[in-house]
């Protein structure tokens, strides 16, 4: 009789640590609006239009991420402009700055892919802030060619991070004078997949 109230006791403790472990998993998984920060670059607002989805679901603070010396309008001498930054390693100076980052705790990072990499103000902003400890989370928008390098490249910046799977999407094509995409059944079928991504990483609803 002994050894079965002892071994009732046992399972009863066990099925208390597991119920601690669920609710453990939950609440780590669970999203603090004022602990989010959602940085974005973006030249023809489709990148924009992501982050503002991605605001729409978690909440948090909205940055777009601008320039001391903006990108040239032409779009053939902003492409020049960014492979001689990449090929020198130039980091153009930010105009946006971020008060207080240690109060985040997930930061999605959006961006273009430009020239198959990640843009030179988005490693600028990766390199400038100690992200050490935080959740990253990329979301991306391309031509239809990919992330390229991108994804990896934040990887490698945050090396103290815990970088999640990022989302990516086909944009406009500035290069053929297709701008902004994000609007009627393609912006609904975004935002679909988006929340089924947002809930796959995180677990949220």
């Amino acid at each position: 009789m002994t050894h079965l109230l002892l071994a009732v006791c046992l399972w009863f403790s066990a099925c208390s640590s597991s119920e601690r472990d669920n609710l453990n998993v939950e609440t780590d998984t669970t999203i603090q609006p004022e602990k989010v920060l959602i940085v974005y670059l973006s030249r023809t607002n489709n990148t924009k239009a992501i982050a503002e989805i991605i605001h729409k679901q978690v909440g948090g603070t909205l940055v777009a991420l601008e320039l001391e010396m903006p990108y040239p309008k032409d779009y053939k001498t902003t492409v020049d402009q960014v492979a001689n930054e990449n090929a020198t390693g130039f980091l153009p100076p930010l105009k946006t700055k971020i008060n207080s980052i240690e109060n985040y705790e997930v930061v999605f990072v959006g961006f273009p892919t430009w020239g198959m990499q990640l843009p030179p103000p988005m490693k600028s902003f990766l390199k400038q802030y100690n992200l050490s400890g935080k959740t990253i989370v990329p979301f991306n928008t391309n031509a239809g060619y990919g992330t390229g390098s991108s994804f990896e490249t934040v990887k490698a910046l945050c090396p103290n991070s815990r970088v999640l799977d990022g989302f990516t999407t086909k944009g406009g094509v500035e290069r053929d004078g297709i701008y902004f995409v994000m609007e009627g059944e393609k912006a609904n079928k975004v935002e679909n997949e988006i929340k089924s991504w947002l809930q796959k990483i995180l677990q949220i609803k």
